[in-house]
């Protein structure tokens, strides 16, 4: 099982030092991957936690990181298209792609959050149905050299769209979400999952036999998928008996990538955007920083 790591994209520590920082450092210690996420915006009458009161767009920061980088991977854990038009977005992904040698890992989502959607003029009304339509038209652009694509939602004239991707046929292209309707959909026509913050750890592997068994049916190879977590860590000193996974002791930490890898997953990148003593307002963007060394340090998997 792969480590990646959790960009500095969320609160005060998002700064283009520490974003830097973070990115040499874990590609020095051998972490296969930087992840980021999206989120547009933080309504005023509620509280979504201080991950989300602040974040930076994860497309532009996986640029920016990928100067100052040369073997890690860069992965969008997820962006969500309905906010974009393929058209837009495959012009942005592709650009990456190309300024990272073929380093990207696309993550896509369908969006949870009424305001957002609402800020974008986007309904989020079938948004399963437009998802599909939506990978269908990325993969379009992405390997024809000429595109003409029709659809209930997306329209492509006939075009030329260049440059393509370095990776072939196009960039990997995961998707997240946690219902057995969208499980089933990456099974049939995604590269991979990746799980949300809010998945269960400990049962994990239900949900990735559910997405492995769709692939099947829809005479894909379950063996080709990457399942990919989102690892919400938090290191303590101390041994906590009554405890949630990823968050503990060294030790307790090192067990629970074990068991994540019996259960099927491939990858999981220790994401330090939800952990309090990184993102929350009053945190000084250095200490936060010392705290990512110490996590860097303590589950570096090695050169190579």
């Amino acid at each position: 099982m792969r480590l990646g790591v959790g960009l500095p994209v969320s609160g005060p520590w998002a700064t283009p030092q520490n974003m830097r920082r973070v990115a040499i450092r874990a590609e020095e210690l051998g972490y296969a991957s930087l992840w980021s996420f999206q989120r547009l915006l933080h309504p005023v009458d509620e509280d979504w936690g201080p991950m989300y009161q602040g974040v930076v767009d994860p497309v532009t920061a996986l640029a920016y990181v990928a100067g100052m980088t040369s073997r890690i991977r860069l992965g969008l854990a997820v962006v969500n298209l309905p906010f974009y038009s393929p058209i837009v977005l495959s012009k942005a992904l592709t650009t990456v792609d190309i300024m990272s040698n073929g380093r990207l890992d696309v993550g896509l989502g369908l969006g949870w959050a009424p305001q957002e959607f609402e800020a974008v003029g986007v309904s989020a009304a079938r948004r399963g149905a437009r998802g599909e339509e939506f990978v269908a038209c990325l993969k379009e652009i992405w390997t024809e050299p000429e595109v003409e694509f029709h659809g209930e939602f997306y329209d492509v004239p006939l075009c030329r769209v260049e440059p393509k991707p370095v990776q072939r046929p196009h960039p990997p292209l995961l998707m997240g979400g946690m219902a057995d309707v969208a499980l089933r959909r990456i099974g049939r026509i995604a590269d991979g999952w990746i799980s949300s913050s809010r998945a269960d750890l400990t049962t994990i592997g239900s949900s990735i036999d559910v997405v492995r068994s769709a692939a099947v049916e829809a005479g894909r190879d379950p063996e080709a998928l990457r399942f990919v977590v989102r690892g919400v860590v938090q290191l303590t000193d101390h041994v906590h008996e009554q405890r949630t996974p990823l968050q503990g002791t060294a030790d307790q930490i090192r067990d629970d990538l074990g068991h994540l890898a019996d259960q099927g997953v491939t990858e999981v990148f220790l994401d330090l955007n939800w952990d309090p003593q990184t993102v929350s307002a009053d945190v000084d963007p250095a200490t936060a920083l010392g705290n990512a060394e110490r996590v860097l340090t303590a589950f570096a998997p090695g050169p190579g």
